[in-house]
């Protein structure tokens, strides 16, 4: 028999479960055995082969091939220096790729999917990898099915099964045995599948398959879904680069023709011209920006913000706009019950009485509308059980001694919430709450202050209007309460959520958080536009975004039905004055993002729910929160807020503005390094000079001064002057004609000294020349990443603040001296000894250009 033909009995029965749930033992036992639920990944590079894929790049060969010719002309040394270098320089490219990976299987896990899980009597959530068939899950709207499952306990559950049916519309789902055998995938509506999506309504199900035998799992293998994961600015790079080698390879052909032309061998001006291009091309870029994008998305982290793409640090830079919801990320989402206007008079929490009916019908309703425990679930309704438990009642003891029949889950369009249960006595009543403006026109009746039910009329609605605005001038949100008797079970509709007692208004407070007022400030003097964006009353969303900073005067306003009546082109020209939205649907917030990105800017969106899912991907970053969010909106975002905190996107966007700047920085350090490299020797040969540098040399110059210095520069702390700057355009070509210049400029002035060297050593030997003009490229290089840390100069960035700079520098100063010092490794580099005066002379020149720079720096921006 099928999952889908059996009774609830049976299920229980087969799978050795009961609906309070498998005991911590069987888990353990079962997960041994069924493994985690989890697809197989396709098997990662092992080190040996991330090891020899270095090696692919045509240079490289070609200089290993040179290195082999050498070897057997009886240049035994040389071919073996560049052997041990190219292979330095593989274990480097190694580490680096390693650790990015490392970094986002770390990221991997932390975004991975939670679920509500019944185990031992108690509702948990987990790591959706850690489900076991036989568990009992809980799914809501905005769930993701974490395994195949069959419906156990239904209500008013949609689910869209597109992933695996591609069937784009949502399924009604039923919790009833199917008297059939054989059933296609989307007839099996009392089955739910790994990967669909909920959109509406909630069920318990009990875990059937898990991981590869889930129907999903079954075509996995047929489903490669890994994707090159290249960032906009690395494409750009990319093509940058291409057309960089190429004319750097052109140059090298025509110094190739040069030597050739004085008189040297084919075979050393060939091996001079290949280690040329090869210290010459920056083929560390792309690298260097995957390990600082991985190390930078493994510190954004741990900062509470898990940043799906690589792609996303870089467009964090460029934000302009944050639209932000109100509760739980400006707030503390902290919800408690601080006032309740009842029988027609408001008071604190503490004024319910539970020996009137009326009191306790309310505590009732607060228990048995809410999906939550005290522990797990939305905090406004966590705040009502709260409540209940300060009046002595066990939420557990009253839903186990009253049945609910039937649902209809909240929704942000009806904005309410409405259940049927039967009580002790086997009464049928139906509780409600949500928005007062969704409920205010469906009352027939309300309770006087004797406690009376009289016939709803004018003077009382205009009441509890005030009491509503009043509330949410204090800030406090309102959740309005209402319910009904009803004479027989039933399955309920929206028809029903009409004919109400007015039963309650409940004001709850839910106070801004401290750092969200300072983050405010930043965004504002970062050239950033905050908007909050709220289900609450405009009245409670205007008064808490002027406290936080948010809303200023001159500033508007406007709720969504004020926003349907906007066309797309009057929002347009009234988007920029709107810091604040109150009562907006979904729908709402993609015209708000549309509206942003007209005008040219870069929009970043905050939302939690199945609905929030199209805006999000909208947005040019979409946030969802870790906290609160659904599992469908996390899969539309591009982040996901850990800790569900504002001033947590504010650092991110730091985080990213400081990112780009280090790459930026990391490429003008390699670009004029290299410059100043090829003028030298282009300079060299045109002058009919001696060879300036020799292959080996132009090689460790490559190992030396590309690959740790630049690292340093990407990694480079960030410092508070970012916020100084204005949000970036993300159209800005990176090599713009002022940073080409700068770094063109640099490389001359690295170049001239050390020909200056050059010359120096030349007047004892071509050999002594070449070993200056050598280790001043070397020295200078060093020190010129300390131009690279910043716009400012290094004492005013901190000499000390960024330590790798500081490894960096000290691990390339030992190298060096030891290759100039120790007589055996000097001779295989083929390089003289040098006079203490030499060291003097070429410490001096090499810091020249970094000295000369610095003081600019100091004037410019003192």
């Amino acid at each position: 028999m099928k999952h889908f033909t059996k009774s609830k009995k049976q299920l229980f029965e087969e799978f050795k479960t009961v609906s309070t749930g498998l005991t911590d033992e069987e888990v353990q036992k079962r997960r041994k055995k069924y493994g985690e639920n989890k697809f197989i990944e396709k098997e990662k590079d092992g080190l040996i082969k991330i090891f020899f894929n270095q090696f692919k790049d045509s240079l490289v060969i070609i200089l290993l091939v040179a290195a082999i010719i050498s070897f057997f002309s009886g240049n035994k040394e040389s071919s073996f220096v560049i052997v041990l270098v190219l292979i330095l320089n593989s274990i480097l490219g190694a580490y680096q790729t390693i650790k990015a990976q490392k970094s986002l299987d770390s990221l991997k896990k932390m975004s991975s999917p939670k679920c509500k899980v019944i185990r031992d009597h108690e509702q948990l959530e987990v790591d959706s990898s850690q489900l076991v068939p036989g568990d009992i899950v809980i799914i809501e709207a905005g769930d993701i099915v974490p395994a195949d499952g069959r419906i156990i306990e239904n209500f008013s559950l949609l689910v869209n099964e597109n992933s695996l049916t591609g069937e784009s519309n949502s399924i009604e789902k039923t919790d009833e045995v199917l008297h059939y055998e054989d059933l296609a995938l989307g007839d099996q509506v009392n089955m739910v599948f790994s990967g669909s999506l909920v959109n509406y309504g909630r069920a318990k199900i009990l875990i059937t398959e898990t991981g590869m035998n889930t129907e999903l799992g079954k075509i996995a293998t047929l489903l490669d879904q890994t994707e090159e994961n290249i960032t906009p600015l690395q494409k750009s790079l990319d093509i940058f680069g291409k057309r960089l080698t190429f004319g750097i390879v052109v140059l090298c052909v025509f110094i190739f023709g040069i030597y050739v032309y004085h008189g040297n061998t084919i075979l050393d001006s060939l091996l001079l011209a290949v280690a040329l291009a090869v210290a010459a091309i920056p083929e560390s870029l792309n690298p260097i920006i995957t390990i600082v994008l991985s190390l930078e998305t493994e510190k954004l982290a741990k900062e509470n913000a898990i940043v799906k793409e690589l792609k996303s640090i870089e467009a964090l830079g460029s934000i302009s706009v944050i639209c932000s919801d109100k509760t739980g990320t400006l707030t503390q989402n902290k919800m408690t019950v601080k006032k309740i206007f009842i029988n027609g008079k408001l008071d604190n929490e503490y004024s319910l009485n539970t020996n009137k009916k009326i009191d306790k019908l309310l505590l009732d309703s607060f228990i048995f509308c809410t999906d939550a425990t005290d522990t797990i679930g939305d905090p406004t309704e966590t705040a009502l059980i709260h409540l209940t438990q300060k009046y002595d009642m066990s939420f557990r003891d009253e839903r186990k001694d009253s049945k609910r029949i039937s649902e209809i889950p909240f929704d942000s369009d009806r904005k309410l919430m409405t259940v049927l249960y039967e009580d002790k006595k086997g009464k049928y009543i139906v509780f409600t709450k949500g928005a007062f403006d969704s409920l205010v026109t469906r009352f027939k009746y309300f309770i006087d202050e004797n406690g009376d039910i009289q016939n709803i009329n004018e003077k009382f609605i205009k009441k509890i209007e005030k009491v509503n605005n009043d509330l949410a001038e204090e800030g406090l949100r309102v959740l309005t309460f209402a319910y009904k008797y009803i004479d027989e079970t039933k399955e309920l509709t929206t028809q029903d959520e009409n004919s109400y007692v007015f039963h309650a208004l409940v004001g709850m407070i839910d106070p801004p958080r401290e750092e969200s007022k300072i983050a405010v400030q930043e965004c504002i003097r970062g050239g950033i536009k905050p908007v909050m964006i709220t289900g609450d009353h405009k009245i409670t969303a205007k008064t808490i975004a002027k406290n936080i900073g948010i809303f200023k005067d001159g500033d508007m306003a406007i709720d969504g039905v004020e926003l349907e009546k906007l066309s797309d082109e009057e929002l347009e020209k009234s988007v920029e004055k709107i810091s604040v939205y109150a009562r907006v649907s979904p729908e709402h917030k993609i015209r708000i993002v549309n509206a942003w990105q007209k005008l040219g800017k870069i929009v970043a969106m905050t939302g939690d729910g199945v609905n929030d899912a199209p805006a999000l991907k909208k947005a040019n970053i979409g946030i969802a929160m870790g906290i609160t969010g659904t599992e469908v909106s996390k899969n539309a975002a591009s982040m996901i807020l850990a800790d569900d905190n504002f001033s947590t996107i504010v650092k991110a966007i730091i985080t990213g503005r400081n990112v780009y700047r280090n790459i930026k920085n990391a490429i003008g350090f390699l670009l004029s390094g290299n410059t100043a490299a090829i003028l030298a020797v282009l300079y060299s040969s045109l002058a009919n000079l001696p060879v300036i540098f020799s292959p080996v040399q132009l090689l460790f110059i490559n190992l030396l001064t590309d690959s740790l210095p630049s690292i340093a520069v990407g990694v480079e702390p960030k410092n508070e002057d970012i916020l100084d700057e204005k949000p970036r355009d993300p159209n800005e070509a990176i090599l713009t004609k002022r940073f080409s210049t700068k770094l063109i400029i640099e490389g001359i002035l690295i170049a001239i000294f050390i020909i200056i060297a050059f010359y120096i050593g030349l007047k004892d030997s071509a050999l002594k020349g070449s070993t200056m003009a050598f280790a001043t490229l070397c020295l200078a290089r060093l020190f010129h990443g300390i131009d690279y840390r910043g716009q400012r100069n290094v004492f005013a960035i901190g000499f000390f603040k960024n330590k790798f700079s500081l490894i960096a520098f000290t691990t390339g100063f030992i190298l060096l001296n030891l290759v100039l010092l120790i007589p055996s490794v000097y001779t295989m580099f083929g390089i003289t000894k040098l006079d203490p005066i030499n060291f003097v002379q070429i410490y001096g020149l090499s810091m020249i250009p970094t000295i000369l720079i610095q003081i600019y720096k100091a004037i410019k921006y003192r």
